[in-house]
């Protein structure tokens, strides 16, 4: 039996873009992923984020449904083109109001709120300057940091800079699965560039504008990767994938440097001729603690012939191979691995030991469905659920400083180039109707929370 401490938090998240819908309302302007889910043949299902859950219009319910499950914390994230209409304006009035109400609607209920503030809905306007290839969007995302800041930050003492870098910077990028949907060999690592770049104008922006009591942290999805086997080679293409996948941002936010090893692997693709100087220090900003995001792990194997001509894959331009993973798997098809979250927060620490840990998001999809009896029992996500809490507990017995846990999602939403057809809520959305309905796993959490004991 396990029993966390009582100030660990747990709480559940969610992303603007992918429940708030009202994409045009109260001079809201267009992201990247507005512009990207309308274009033919991008999301899965055809569906757009335009509705998605209508938290925009159902905030106040879905604030009264987070105090009955009982979490102690809410991840959101701010909707950036819904606070800035332009380069260089104030701003807009009827959009900070919305995330007022919505941190003075948690804190009534006793919640903190926890501020993402980008969540990959870049404007488009900023897209059309170049996006996240382009320098200034840096210094434009730590405008828009302040324009928040200046209004929220009397009230929120919870922040997260950047969520994901990995997939706006990789999949946005390179593989062209995300918006703005490029295909590139060289572009990635450009883009998370200019992503950690903003990463430390944005704390710097921070820092400025809220109290010094106030926690600052970032995001990251790293991946848990583990060579295929112990032959020398693959260990090697192992490493080699880390050292871009995981240290193009590890590194540079939190010891200051591009590591040897991600710069040597790194030069299929570039030389790092975007690095200007005086970069990493302004990257490199003292910060609180860091988000994880786990949901698979991964097996890597050298192939057997390298190509690093053609960019089909930028995992084989590194000599690498990212192989699919026995075992039980979710809808996305992503391998259930417990003892990975176990492993990634244990290395996080040994890496990097003076910062506290957080799991910013962990859940999974599954192919819900309302009984006749009018439930949704989703046993297969109670299951996960339950074994990943424990694998935060075993890390934590290994004396793992982590401090929190958010379930991903709090409901079901627009899952991205997924669209509406995977759902990994706690709470089963009826788009037709907009209806929530409390899974089991719901239920459960609700108890636990109690007691916060397994």
């Amino acid at each position: 039996m396990t029993t966390f401490p009582s100030d660990f938090v747990f709480g559940t998240a969610t992303a603007a873009y992918q429940i708030e819908g009202a994409p045009t309302e109260d001079g809201k302007v267009a992201s990247i992923w507005d512009t990207f889910t309308h274009t033919p043949g991008t999301i899965a299902d055809g569906t757009t984020g335009d509705v998605a859950c209508d938290h925009y219009h159902r905030a106040e319910s879905d604030l009264d449904l987070m105090a009955d499950l009982g979490v102690d914390a809410y991840r959101f994230s701010i909707s950036w083109p819904r606070i800035q209409a332009a380069p260089g304006a104030g701003v807009t009035q009827a959009g900070i109001d919305f995330y007022s109400r919505l941190v003075d609607g948690l804190l009534a209920r006793g919640i903190t709120p926890a501020v993402t503030l980008y969540h990959w809905d870049l404007p488009q306007w900023a897209d059309d300057l170049g996006g996240w290839l382009n320098r200034d969007t840096a210094q434009r995302f730590a405008e828009y940091v302040s324009l928040v800041a200046d209004r929220l930050g009397d009230r929120v003492t919870q922040w997260m800079t950047l969520n994901e870098p990995w997939c706006s910077s990789f999949l946005g990028y390179g593989t062209g699965e995300h918006a703005p949907g490029h295909r590139s060999p060289v572009e990635p690592l450009q883009a998370a560039h200019v992503l950690n770049l903003a990463h430390g104008l944005g704390v710097q922006a921070l820092r400025a504008a809220v109290p010094a009591s106030a926690r600052c942290g970032i995001v990251w999805n790293p991946s848990a990767l583990y060579p295929a086997s112990d032959d020398p080679a693959d260990v090697a293409a192992c490493r080699r994938l880390r050292a871009v996948s995981n240290d193009t941002f590890t590194e540079p936010v939190l010891r200051g440097r591009y590591a040897p090893a991600t710069v040597e692997a790194a030069s299929a693709f570039t030389d790092f001729g975007f690095v200007h100087d005086d970069d990493l220090a302004t990257i490199h900003q003292p910060i609180d603690f860091v988000g994880i995001n786990y949901y698979m792990t991964w097996r890597v194997r050298a192939p057997k012939v390298r190509d690093a001509s053609a960019f089909s894959s930028w995992v084989g331009a590194l000599g690498a191979e990212m192989l699919d993973e026995t075992g039980p798997k979710t809808a996305m098809g992503w391998n259930i691995d417990p003892q990975g979250l176990t492993d990634l927060l244990v290395d996080m620490h040994t890496r990097y030991p003076e910062y506290d840990l957080i799991v910013s998001e962990n859940g999974s999809a599954w192919d819900d469905v309302v009984s006749p009896d009018g439930q949704v029992h989703d046993a297969a996500r109670l299951d996960y659920l339950q074994r990943h809490l424990g694998a935060v507990a075993d890390a934590m017995a290994q004396d793992v400083p982590v401090k929190g846990y958010y379930a991903w999602s709090l409901f079901d939403n627009f899952e991205w180039a997924w669209g509406h057809s995977k759902r990994f809520g706690l709470y089963y959305t009826d788009y037709a109707t907009q209806a929530r309905t409390p899974k089991d796993t719901a239920r459960w959490f609700q108890q636990f929370l109690d007691k916060r004991t397994l």
